[in-house]
């Protein structure tokens, strides 16, 4: 928008007529006074200020404007018919006057004058956006360095204690092995196996970041019955959480069409976040339902929830609840991939929790997901 300030009625009006011809946006001000009222409340591109008016002159209203931080880098075209002079001239520039204008006016000059500042100003205006968009991306790629760093912390310390497990219980298995003590060889045997079970997860899950990365995570689709998918998988994570009780309700009749291994891996998933998330709690809920040609899966858990705010986060990658991070185990890449799982099935992931009141995960899935989603 254009101000345009003179005490002159005559020369508002004629200048006001031209600029709004030429589909420019002018507000007008009487006096320097109403001008600096004007200028706090709007924002102006332009301001054509006349020199010689009553109370403030054109040079203090501009020397008024520099010192208010909103307006300061607002472009002055000074009018003045009397003092042409290089010295009146030199301190319309020192006022913070960016152009000086004789009168009587020659419209085609003031015209192109306005579009040439206009244009300074929409390449100024661009040139700030693009400054805004690199600090922002600048910002991400700290932060995602951070985290990258973070990650490899984490994952190196969480690779390293099983590594170190077993190779501890390989030390007690060589010394019952001398004694003959058979039974203390096979409990930690047993002990073992269930490190090497954590390191190849772990590992099973940097590949799959690696792929989801490099656009190799493949699927094998077909059709089967999510109800047999979740009792092999309550099987399976019974045997290892006896304590636990893990309570199925609802059913599905129709049987979709998924990559079942990957679907499995989502559940197993939820299902061991939800225990692993409820210290002093023996008990998780599957909710399943079918939904018109959708199906709905809830892992349910009562432990101690996420706050509003973190639960936009926890499906990014590497992202860890700081409350958690440091009492429960893990690369925070877990819940990232059965993200990266169900988008590409076409479906939408989801949690709803409220901070110590427990947890529900879910996902919904088309019955049909048909070609994976790129």
């Amino acid at each position: 928008m254009i101000l345009i300030v003179d005490d002159t009625p005559e020369n508002i009006i004629s200048l006001k007529k031209v600029l709004e011809h030429h589909n420019f946006e002018v507000d007008t001000a009487s006096s320097g006074e109403e001008a600096l009222k004007k200028v706090l409340k709007n924002e102006y591109v332009l301001i054509i200020l006349d020199v010689q008016m009553p109370g403030m002159d054109g040079f203090e209203v501009a020397e008024a404007i520099s010192g208010y931080s909103k307006a300061k880098e607002t472009a002055i075209i000074f009018l003045s018919a009397v003092n042409t002079e290089n010295k009146f001239i030199t301190k319309g520039y020192s006022s913070g006057g960016l152009d000086y204008i004789t009168k009587p006016v020659d419209m085609d000059i003031l015209l192109l004058k306005v579009k040439t500042f206009y244009r300074i100003y929409e390449q100024s205006r661009k040139l700030i956006e693009i400054q805004k968009e690199l600090l922002n991306e600048i910002e991400f790629r700290k932060q995602a360095e951070r985290k990258k760093d973070e990650f490899i912390s984490i994952a190196s310390h969480e690779l390293k204690t099983p590594l170190t497990s077993v190779k501890g219980y390989m030390q007690l298995l060589e010394r019952n092995l001398e004694r003959g003590d058979i039974a203390t060889v096979k409990r930690h045997l047993d002990k073992a196996q269930i490190q090497m079970e954590k390191l190849n997860d772990l590992i099973a899950d940097l590949l799959d970041i690696s792929k989801i990365e490099s656009g190799k995570l493949k699927f094998n689709k077909k059709f089967f019955d999510i109800n047999v998918l979740l009792d092999s998988v309550i099987e399976i994570i019974h045997q290892s959480n006896p304590d636990f009780k893990i309570l199925k309700k609802g059913t599905v009749e129709k049987e979709i069409y998924a990559d079942e291994a990957r679907i499995e891996q989502v559940v197993i998933n939820f299902l061991t976040n939800a225990i692993k998330y409820s210290p002093g709690t023996n008990e998780v809920h599957i909710n399943l339902e079918g939904l018109g040609e959708n199906i709905y899966l809830g892992v349910r858990d009562f432990g101690i929830g996420i706050d509003k705010e973190m639960q936009k986060h926890v499906f990014d990658k590497f992202y860890r609840v700081e409350e958690t991070a440091i009492r429960f185990q893990g690369l925070g890449i877990g819940l990232y991939i059965s993200a990266e799982i169900i988008r590409r099935h076409s479906g939408e992931i989801g949690v709803k929790s409220q901070s110590g009141q427990g947890s529900e995960f879910y996902f919904k899935l088309p019955v049909n997901a048909g070609p994976e989603k790129e």
